[in-house]
């Protein structure tokens, strides 16, 4: 299944419309559209906001959802009301300048 088909699927589950998604997201509904006709998939960097507004994690809506966490830490399942769930959900407001400085600060933190 490719990701727009689960993005469809989800949005069915949610019960939500296309039209709501889009207002959600703030993804044009043409965009939205062009998944379903042309069966492409969204941009990486509307990845997050999708999730966000499924309340799903990057892995549940890539379909990774029963990865082993224990053996690979790249891909800690977040829940959704945690710390971690609220600091993606924030960084991904940021603009990039912001970003890199979160980042920065981050690097800084774990090196003491």
């Amino acid at each position: 299944m490719i990701i727009s088909e689960r993005i469809f699927e989800l949005i069915k589950e949610r019960g939500m419309t296309q039209r709501e998604f889009s207002i959600k997201t703030d993804i044009s509904q043409s965009a939205i559209s062009d998944w379903k006709r042309k069966k492409t998939n969204p941009s990486a960097e509307k990845i997050m906001l999708i999730c966000n507004v499924l309340e799903v994690s990057p892995y549940e809506l890539l379909g990774e959802a029963d990865v082993n966490t224990d053996k690979n830490p790249e891909h800690i399942m977040i829940e959704s009301d945690s710390d971690e769930h609220y600091l993606i959900k924030k960084y991904h407001m940021l603009s990039r300048s912001q970003r890199s400085r979160v980042l920065g600060y981050m690097d800084a933190l774990a090196e003491k």
